[in-house]
């Protein structure tokens, strides 16, 4: 007896031409074969959506069922799963007699199709045990047919009638048994061995025992289930777990990659046997060579590095092997590979692996392929990560990745950049080697962040006399002629002169009289537009790459330049005892200052220098014009910017260390009163074991349902007032990428409010999924309503709405709901990026939202983390950077959305006597989440109480 009707798919059902009953039975008795098709697809598709339309049943039994047609057939058995089979009563009707019958005679059928389509059909109706009853002998006489695709589904129909009814087939397991032994269809044992495993384990170990010499013959869908047998037999206290081992070690050299990584990935549950845990990882590293679909690269990388994280030691001689996975072409692979491989890395195997690296990198360069940039910029990070950490092999690469200071490639160039100055600054020893090799290259830098990573490294650890000239020397190379602005004028009177010679008799012909607006006279020549063709011509001319850049409007590095410039000739005067000498350098480097800011004023460059480079600049020409008088500033240029970097190091490295300490120690807080599961007192002999059930619990968040009374009393909004006719309340939930509205209503007035009606409308990217229902609510009575909303982006969003129902003399009343505002920190979490991302995507997002600081706190730190709070951003800018007693406060901070929205907000502000005075620039892709944020800093600020 069917106590619930089973929930099914709405499907949409249009109501514009729904034909009426008769028009339907007509077409089932006498139309043809199409006709009856397209009805019969009418009235499941009714039936599916609430109107089963019982009348027709008779006509369908009579019309429909005795045909051939193979396709009616199947649509008969979609009908006959949907349609109502019982009555009020909850008896079988008297029509489904006739039904049975005619199923019966279909698993009966001649044709092989027919039957197994029906034997599918009978797995449908699986809880209808009235209908199965008389089914049970013609469905078991099904297991001996001489077609595989009848008996395959025999299996199945057995194994769900067997499911969910025992009594009606009480020998199944010993059927199936018999059906197994005798069996030599692969897929039909295959269903059969998943009957016994679900149903009857011991018989499916008695079985596996039996092929076990013949496993790596049989077919692949039968090893998996074997594998997936093992699983579920080595949870219990099994005692042939030695068996199972040897063959997990059998089946990883079988033909099927999907057998391999399942047999692997159990042999590491099983054992932790160095021995077996090598080879499950081998077996990992040649899928990932021999696959051809990136997401089974990524998949199978994950479980290799899960693998690492245990048994690191085991895996060591696997490194080179997993090297061999960066032939493939895809950057999300390599990336995961590249991470396991330097984490694998250790003093017997790193000079191996920077090898190799260095040949890759070779390779990039001699061969233009697809994400060739991508890729060299990766190794050159590895190789970065390596050095740093293995200091013997920081003198090999050092040379090999100076090698690309010059290339195209502007993010390669900067990491080789941050490479040397961190190995310069750490291995003293390398430092004249590595200056040497940075003064050659300067030729061939193209970009101004390289030169500005050069210029500041020669600037701070270029130390011996002979070496500062010689940097003196190849610095003039890359800026050419000084002064800048009269050798530029000097090209251009010359290309003037030589053009005025050609140009002479042209021109004196060329004027000719033309009449003004105010009714004068003035003449036309060509000695303007001539003028500026000369201009650019001398613009666009080859030059030293140092001075295209400053020619160009970098002015920031100029000013790197005349720091480094002056860091030179400081050390310089303090160790030469030749003041003439000394004198010359510093002249040398206040006349190239000069020239700088002079053609920065002047009309050679594409635009003029800006204010920040020109105060820097003309500090760097005081600092040398006073060498003896400022003491501190000497100690500034020479002294602090070091150590300010080797701080920065220092805290760098604490970080890195702080966070791989709190990786390796996870934090597992047991509450007193939780129930001890056996698997916690068993020994760790092995990884965790898969337990699918388990896994499916958590993915769903079953066992997750903690909430806190507090929390659920502040997300409920009160919608309507005490003395409304109705009383409304609204619970709101978040859950994922939905809200919840779980609504209060309390009918305040003595009367019965018929056809109530809860309304409501979104504003932004909200979409109401369903409308309620339509009640009636009893006088001084409760109505509890939910409704979900769909969220598709981090915007502010509005839920409002009305109430509607019929008062005294059926006039329509209504009660207007206060607004739900949609809180979009629920959807913003705090994430970390590089610097070089946040600088990229800050260039990249088009939309900005600047919000003007205006807050009675003091301290600029206080604001800071005030505003990291209010908006769930993380802080980018290193503790080190704003430590120290300072007025001025500048931080960058970083957020995500669930939906991979990126947030980006730059703080800046100082204190002064009124007050904390700045602003907030946050960026996005998307105006909306720019938008939100800006006004839930300005909502903060509005909050925010003085400090005490």
């Amino acid at each position: 007896m069917a106590t619930e009707a089973p929930c099914y798919t709405v499907v949409f059902e249009d109501t514009t031409e729904s034909p009426s009953t008769q028009e339907l039975r007509a077409s089932l008795e006498k139309g043809t074969d199409e006709d009856r098709l397209d009805t019969l697809r009418r009235i499941i598709v009714s039936t599916i959506n609430g109107n089963p339309q019982p009348t027709l049943l008779m006509p369908i039994i009579q019309y429909i069922m005795p045909s051939r047609n193979k396709q009616l057939k199947k649509l008969l058995h979609f009908y006959w799963e949907v349609c109502p089979k019982y009555d009020e009563n909850g008896k079988l009707k008297q029509e489904m007699i006739l039904v049975v019958n005619a199923i019966r005679n279909d698993l009966q059928h001649p044709n092989e199709y027919i039957r197994g389509a029906t034997l599918r059909f009978l797995q449908k109706i699986s809880k209808d045990a009235e209908l199965l009853e008389p089914l049970i002998p013609t469905c078991r006489s099904c297991l001996e047919h001489r077609h595989s695709y009848v008996r395959k589904n025999a299996v199945f129909a057995v194994y769900t009638i067997y499911r969910e009814y025992e009594h009606l087939i009480p020998d199944a397991p010993e059927l199936m048994q018999t059906f197994i032994a005798a069996e030599s269809d692969a897929t039909c044992k295959r269903n059969a061995f998943v009957f016994l495993a679900h149903c009857a384990m011991p018989k499916a170990v008695e079985w596996l025992i039996s092929v076990y010499d013949q496993l790596t013959s049989l077919d692949e869908l039968l090893q998996m289930s074997i594998i997936e047998v093992i699983r579920l037999d080595c949870k219990n206290d099994t005692t042939h777990r030695p068996r199972y081992i040897r063959c997990m070690f059998e089946l990883l050299n079988s033909s099927s990659h999907a057998v391999k990584y399942e047999a692997a990935t159990t042999l590491t549950t099983l054992t932790q046997n160095p021995a077996a845990v090598k080879a499950a990882a081998s077996c990992f590293v040649n899928l990932v060579i021999k696959e051809s679909d990136n997401n089974v690269k990524l998949i199978v990388l994950d479980r290799m590095d899960t693998l690492r994280s245990k048994h690191g030691h085991i895996l060591d001689g696997l490194t080179m092997d997993i090297l061999q996975v960066l032939s493939s072409a895809d950057m999300e692979v390599r990336r995961k590979a590249m991470s396991i491989v330097l984490s694998m890395t250790s003093n017997r195997n790193v000079e191996e692996v920077v090898l190799f690296l260095k040949k890759q990198l070779q390779q990039t360069q001699e061969r233009e392929f697809e994400k060739a940039p991508e890729y060299r910029q990766l190794l050159i990070q590895s190789i970065h990560v390596l050095a740093v950490k293995f200091s013997e092999v920081a003198a090999n690469v050092v040379h090999a990745l100076m090698e690309f200071l010059g290339d195209s490639n502007n993010p390669s160039a900067l990491d080789v950049v941050a490479f040397v100055r961190e190995v310069v600054e750490k291995f003293p020893h390398l430092r004249q080697s590595i200056c040497d090799k940075l003064i050659q290259t300067l030729t061939e830098i193209k970009s101004g962040k390289t030169f500005r990573g050069v210029l500041w490294i020669l600037g701070e650890y270029v130390e011996g006399l002979s070496d500062i000239q010689a940097t003196f020397q190849d610095i003039r190379k890359v800026l050419g002629e000084i002064p800048i602005i009269a050798s530029e004028q000097r090209l251009l009177d010359e290309a003037g002169g030589e053009e005025d010679k050609k140009e002479d008799k042209k021109v004196e012909g060329s004027g000719r009289p033309k009449v003004l607006a105010d009714g004068t006279y003035a003449t036309e020549t060509a000695y303007t537009s001539a003028n500026s063709a000369r201009l650019e011509a001398v613009k666009t001319a080859s030059k030293p790459p140092l001075r295209a850049l400053i020619l160009g409007g970098d002015f920031f590095t100029g000013s790197v330049l005349a720091s480094a410039l002056t860091k030179l000739v400081l050390r310089f005067d303090d160790l030469t005892n030749d003041r003439s000498q000394a004198n010359a350098l510093r002249a040398e480097s206040m006349l190239i200052m000069t020239s700088i800011i002079r053609v920065g004023q002047s009309k050679f460059v594409a635009v003029p220098i800006d204010e920040d480079s020109n105060e820097r600049i003309l500090n760097c020409i005081q600092t040398l014009s006073e060498v003896k008088e400022m003491s501190i500033v000497h100690d500034i240029f020479l002294k602090d910017t070091k150590a300010a970097y080797s701080k920065m190091l220092v805290a760098q490295e604490k970080k890195a260390a702080e966070k791989k300490e709190s990786e390796s120690t996870k934090e597992h807080v047991v509450q007193v009163d939780d129930l001890l599961t056996f698997r916690q007192f068993s020994k760790k002999s092995a990884d965790d074991p898969i337990d699918y059930v388990e896994d499916l619990g958590k993915a769903t968040g079953a066992a997750e349902v903690r909430e806190d009374f507090i929390s659920n009393l502040s997300r409920i909004s009160q919608l309507t007032g005490f003395s409304d006719p109705i009383y409304a309340e609204a619970y709101v939930k978040m859950h994922g990428f939905d809200i919840m509205l779980d609504v209060l209503l309390v009918n305040q007035t003595s009367n019965t409010l018929q056809n109530f009606c809860l309304d409501f409308a979104t504003l932004g990217d909200l979409k109401l999924v369903e409308r309620p229902a339509v009640y009636t609510i009893a006088p001084h009575g409760f109505q509890s309503i939910k409704a979900t909303i769909k969220v598709s982006s981090t915007e502010t969003g509005v839920i409002f709405g009305s109430i509607l129902w019929d008062g005294p003399a059926l006039a329509e009343c209504c009660v207007i709901l206060n607004d739900i505002h949609i809180d979009i920190m629920d959807y913003i979490k705090p994430a970390y990026c590089s610097e070089t991302q946040f600088r990229s995507m800050w260039t990249e997002f088009e939309w900005e939202n600047r919000v003007n600081v205006s807050t009675n706190m003091t301290d600029p730190r206080d604001y800071l983390k005030h505003v990291m709070k209010s908006t769930n951003m993380s802080c980018l800018t290193p503790e080190g950077a704003m430590s120290g007693d300072c007025d001025f406060l500048s931080a960058n901070m970083y957020a995500r959305s669930l939906f991979g929205e990126d947030a980006l907000a730059n703080l800046s502000i100082e204190k002064t006597e009124a007050g904390i005075v700045g602003h907030v620039r946050i960026r996005s892709k998307t105006q909306g989440i720019a938008l939100s944020l800006g006004d839930r800093i300005t909502m903060s600020q509005k909050d925010s109480k003085p400090s005490i």
